[in-house]
C-alpha cells in the first residue's frame, strides 16, 4: 500500500527524496568522525639539569633521588632513565594505553614534589620540568643566519627566548627541544691565584650570588606619609650585572689594609653560551637545531631506547 501511494504520486516522492538528501548533506558537518584507537601508550617525561656534574654524579644525586619517589602509580607499565656527562637527567614513565595523560601528569607532578627536597640546590634553581610527550619526534628545524649578521650565540639565545615558547603553544606539540642554550656570563678561575689569595671556588660563587641580584629598594615618601607629604618616588638601584667589566669589579674580599680582591684579578670572564655541548652546520654555516615532540597522538608502539629500564606491575 505504501509503495502504491508513492507510485501514484511521483512528484510528492521526489520532494521527499530531495528533502532527505538535503538533510543528509547538512548533517555531514555534525556527524562524528571515526578515529583509530590510541596505539602509543602515554608517557610523562621528567627533565633536570645539574651543571658541571659528571654522569655518575647526576645519576647518584638527581636521577636516583627522583626514581625512588616514582612509585604507586595507576596503570604504569615501566620507567626508564638516562644520565649523561653534560649534566642532564631524563626520566620517562610509560603508562598503559587509554590512560588519561592529564591525570598521569598530575600524579607524576605530585610525586616529584616529594623528591624536590632531596635534590641539590643548583638543580632546584635550574628547575625540573615535567612534560607530556613521546620519543617520536614530529619535526626538526634549523635556524640559520643567511647574511651572517648573527653568530651561533645570537641564534641560540633568540631561539630560546622567542621561538621555543611560541612553538610550545601549537596544538599537538608536546615538547620543544633546543640543542643549545641562551646567553650566560662565563667565568674562568685560575686555581694557582686562588691559592695565593687563600680563596676557594665557594667564595667566588657566594660573591657572584651576593652582587648579581635584583634589589627592591622601596620608595621615598611612601605610605604612611607624614603630614604635608605630596610626592613619592621609587628608588631605582643597580639590578643584575650584564657586562664582563661589571662582573670583573665584584669584590671577593676586603683585606685589613683596605685592599680589595676582585674577580677580574685572577679570573677570566666573557659573555657566551651557557652550554656548548652540541654544534650543527649547513653548507659550512653554523645553525641552531630545534626538534618538536608529539603530544600523545596515535602511532605505533615506540621501541624503548634507554640505558636502564625498571619494570612496574
Amino acid at each position: 500500500m505504501l509503495s502504491k501511494f508513492f507510485l501514484e504520486r511521483p512528484v510528492f516522492a521526489w520532494v521527499i527524496a530531495v528533502a532527505i538528501m538535503a538533510a543528509g548533506v547538512l548533517g555531514i558537518y555534525n556527524l562524528p568522525i571515526a578515529q583509530y584507537p590510541q596505539m602509543a601508550p602515554p608517557s610523562i617525561a621528567i627533565d633536570a639539569f645539574y651543571p658541571g656534574a659528571s654522569a655518575e654524579t647526576v645519576e647518584n644525586s638527581v636521577t636516583q633521588i627522583i626514581e625512588q619517589k616514582m612509585t604507586g602509580f595507576d596503570n604504569m607499565l615501566y620507567m626508564n632513565a638516562t644520565s649523561d656527562s653534560a649534566g642532564a637527567s631524563r626520566i620517562e614513565l610509560t603508562f598503559k594505553p587509554g590512560t588519561d595523560p592529564d591525570l598521569a601528569w598530575s600524579q607524576v607532578q605530585n610525586k616529584l614534589q616529594l623528591a624536590m627536597a632531596g635534590l641539590p640546590d643548583v638543580v632546584k634553581t635550574q628547575g625540573v620540568k615535567v612534560s607530556k610527550s613521546t620519543k617520536n619526534y614530529l619535526m626538526m628545524v634549523g635556524l640559520i643566519s643567511e647574511d651572517g649578521s648573527m653568530d651561533r650565540a645570537d641564534l641560540e639565545d633568540y631561539a630560546k627566548d622567542n621561538i621555543e615558547k611560541v612553538l610550545s603553544r601549537v596544538p599537538g606539540v608536546g615538547e620543544i627541544t633546543i640543542f643549545g642554550s641562551g646567553y650566560a656570563m662565563r667565568v674562568w678561575l685560575n686555581p694557582n691565584k686562588l691559592t695565593d689569595y687563600n680563596l676557594t671556588v665557594a667564595d667566588v660563587v657566594a660573591a657572584l650570588k651576593a652582587y648579581n641580584v635584583e634589589v627592591s629598594a622601596g620608595q621615598f615618601g611612601g605610605t604612611p606619609a607624614v603630614k604635608g607629604q605630596r610626592l613619592n618616588a621609587s628608588i631605582v638601584v643597580q639590578n643584575t650585572l650584564k657586562t664582563p667589566d661589571e662582573f670583573a669589579a665584584i669584590p671577593i674580599r676586603i683585606n685589613l689594609d683596605g685592599s680589595i680582591v676582585r674577580v677580574g684579578m685572577w679570573g677570566g670572564r666573557s659573555l657566551g653560551l651557557k652550554l656548548t655541548t652540541s654544534r650543527f652546520f649547513k653548507t659550512a654555516k653554523e645553525l641552531v637545531a630545534l626538534r618538536s615532540g608529539r603530544l600523545q597522538v596515535p602511532m605505533l608502539w615506540p621501541l624503548p631506547t634507554m640505558s636502564r629500564r625498571k619494570w612496574r606491575n
